[in-house]
């Protein structure tokens, strides 16, 4: 882990948010002043999961999800975790005859993406869960115990990037579970993660150095920091939910994955329901 994350790790949840805004002032007040920044992105000190790259990267989410579960203009979407709108922004220009749900932890993000995309585009909707994560706030709602705020079999698709890989896994249980739940029958979720083989000697960018049963942990003292699901425990975690793994594509996380051969830096999953 560096220094600077491993500090950043060390912050109270409100501080980890506002660090990042003070961090991004400079970079935020020069493309304002200069007109840089697009009317549908938000600014950088805002943009609190991700890298800064926030259209592109959205573009690239996009097209994930076009080619791993076939994503039409026409689905009905669940964004689970949609943060500040990253991958909605870039769904808006195609998403035209179907709906995109999104939920989030972080209420500014919501707020943000109520005011710029769901007052253009009423088709995409947002909704603010206050669910507890060590990471970015203190909530007493705890994710293990939640349910979805949508009915069931109402999405062809429900997605998730960057979400399992901040849940620990009982949280991870109930959201696997909830997703086949709210899922059509023969619906598709993606999803990203770290996974791992004890089988293999595997390694990586990322380090987890705190070993548990069928998981490994970046930091023992913000749990939400990121986790690494070993592979046995994700198949089983799916079939417990009704669903089954279907895909993987490995992330360039990975030492022995070239990013050019790579479509996300996390491990791609596709979970289908049965």
């Amino acid at each position: 882990m560096s220094a600077l994350r491993s500090y950043y790790y060390k912050l109270p949840p409100g501080f980890r948010l506002l660090g990042r805004k003070i961090f991004y002032f400079p970079i935020d007040l020069y493309e304002g002043l200069i007109g840089k920044r697009a009317k549908n992105e938000p600014k950088k000190g805002d943009i609190y999961v991700g890298s800064s790259d926030f259209i592109p990267h959205g573009i690239r989410q996009m097209n994930v999800l076009k080619k791993y579960i076939s994503l039409s203009n026409t689905d009905h979407v669940l964004d689970v975790g949609c943060g500040i709108g990253r991958t909605a922004i870039a769904l808006t220009g195609f998403i035209d005859k179907g709906t995109y749900d999104g939920f989030d932890a972080v209420e500014k993000g919501i707020v943000w993406c109520e005011k710029h995309i769901h007052r253009k585009y009423p088709n995409f909707n947002f909704k603010f869960t206050p669910i507890y994560n060590d990471l970015y706030n203190t909530y007493s709602q705890k994710a293990e115990d939640f349910t979805f705020p949508y009915g069931n079999e109402l999405f062809d698709k429900v997605f998730l990037f960057s979400v399992f890989t901040h849940m620990q896994i009982p949280e991870i249980r109930q959201y696997l579970k909830e997703i086949s739940r709210v899922l059509k029958n023969n619906g598709q979720c993606l999803a990203t993660f770290f996974l791992y083989d004890d089988s293999k000697n595997e390694e990586g960018s990322m380090y987890f150095p705190h070993q548990y049963e069928g998981y490994k942990l970046m930091d023992d003292k913000v749990t939400a920091a990121n986790i690494a699901v070993s592979l046995p425990l994700l198949n089983q975690m799916a079939y417990d939910a009704g669903m089954k793994v279907t895909v993987i594509k490995e992330g360039f996380w990975r030492n022995d994955v070239n990013k050019e051969n790579a479509d996300e830096f996390q491990d791609i999953v596709v979970f289908n329901k049965i």
